[in-house]
């Protein structure tokens, strides 16, 4: 996995959570998945730093969101 990746061309996607009146919103970038990772942004600031995450640790996430959220083991 790499650290240095150069997020200045990635494509962004907006949660679906996200109700458009400029809240609390995260983006995420699948352009990075065949390296193996998922970058993760606040949308209200597009030009700040961005977390990181393995793409199978990010996968599931998404999958216990959808199955009612993450729970305490």
């Amino acid at each position: 996995m790499t650290t240095d990746l150069n997020l200045t061309d990635a494509e962004w996607i907006k949660s679906s959570y996200s109700q458009g009146d400029g809240g609390q919103c995260v983006e995420f970038s699948t352009t990075f998945v065949t390296s193996g990772v998922v970058p993760v942004r606040d949308s209200k600031s597009p030009h700040g730093p961005a977390v990181v995450f393995p793409a199978e640790g990010w996968a599931q996430f998404l999958s216990a969101v959808r199955d009612g959220g993450p729970r305490a083991v």
